[in-house]
Formats: C-alpha cells, structure tokens, sequence
C-alpha cells in the first residue's frame, strides 16, 4: 500500500518528512494540503489531524503527525539515518529537539513574516528581532560544522535531515549561503544524497501556483 503523506511544498516541517521517505526508497506519494487557503482549519481536515497542521503520514491504518514522529518510524522501519550507538542517537535526538525549538521555528517564522504574510501586516521590528534569532540559530549550525560534515557520526542522520529543512528555500528570511560557508557546503553534501529533491521538486504547492 502506498503511504499518503498530507503536506505543502512550502512547508519546511513537510520536507522533514518527505525528504527522508524519499531518501529511504519508500514508496509514498503527496496528498496537497492547500494550506494558503485555510484548508488546514477545515473541519475534514480537522478530522485528518486534530492539530490543523502538515504533515500527515497515513499508511493503512497508522497515522502520525508531527515531523520528528514520522521521521522516528522511518529510522526504525529501515534503520537508516539513526544514531550507530546509543550515545549518536541521543544526539541525534538533541539536534531534532534544537531544530523544532531553535531552528525551523525561527526559520519558518521569519520566512512566513517576510514572505507570505500580506504586507500590510508586516512589522518591521517584529521582523528584525526574528532575523536576530535566525542568524543566533544559523551560527549555532556554522559552529558545529566547520567542525565535521555532518551533525552526528560520519554519515547523514535524522539530525542533518530535520536541520535542513527550511535552508534551501529561495524566499528571504536572513540566510544568505554566502555568509555561512560551512553550511552551504553541507547542504551541497545532503543535495548530492542518491533521490535528493527539492521540497519544491517533491512535494505539490509552491509560490509560483499562487501568483
């Protein structure tokens, strides 16, 4: 049966899910979640997911929500892209938990304020305090990977492919790969991963359907 996974391409939280079933050879295909639209505050698709969020992983009779759940079954369905000792996969864990809190929530804020919010909302000093917390986040990752390749252990995991997510949108949000070369050349080693796609390439939805 092929997995159904609800997401946008313009969600980085999808991507965390979509980039890794593809990676791991599933076989899934994207259902659209016209999110700009208000789909996600429908009452169907309250049913789908209580939350009001993408992505939904639906596989016969499982369903999960949240990223970092789906991303935990498919480390424990193929054993790829886990930790290879107790000590990495707690690690593994810890950069997870650092992206939700840290990373992708500013990133995905501040691309959303600057880009997708209707201009004549926008604040620019709410704007400017989130790009603060995006370049406190993004020198966090330069830090650790001017250092090593990747994240933890001494091939992609979890952790590489949650961090990434929101880092390979074209729209603004205070990240310029210029800047931070050590993540620039980590994000051309995770593009050149075998069925590496772009979440605008992988999954349905993107701001040229909107113009």
């Amino acid at each position: 049966m092929t997995i159904k996974l609800y997401c946008f391409g313009e969600s980085g939280n999808s991507y965390k899910a979509a980039l890794p079933l593809e990676l791991a050879g599933f076989d899934w295909e994207p259902v659209f979640v016209d999110f700009f639209n208000g789909e996600a505050r429908t009452p169907d698709y309250r049913a789908i997911n209580p939350m009001g969020e993408a992505p939904v992983f639906i596989d016969g009779d499982l369903k999960m929500t949240q990223s970092g759940v789906i991303q935990q079954w498919i480390i424990e369905q193929t054993g790829k892209f886990g930790g290879k000792t107790p000590e990495e996969e707690r690690e593994v864990l810890r950069w997870q938990f650092w992206d939700n809190h840290k990373g992708s929530s500013q990133f995905g804020m501040t691309r959303f304020l600057m880009n997708f919010l209707p201009e004549k909302h926008r604040n620019a000093d709410v704007i400017a305090f989130n790009v603060g917390r995006v370049k406190g986040a993004l020198n966090v990752l330069e830090s650790e990977l001017t250092q090593r390749d990747w994240l933890v252990g001494s091939d992609v995991t979890m952790a590489d492919l949650s961090c990434c997510s929101y880092l390979y949108y074209p729209e603004p949000f205070g990240f310029d790969r210029d800047d931070y070369p050590a993540i620039s050349r980590w994000l051309d080693r995770i593009a050149d991963l075998p069925g590496w796609k772009h979440p605008y390439d992988l999954m349905p939805g993107s701001p040229a359907d909107r113009a």
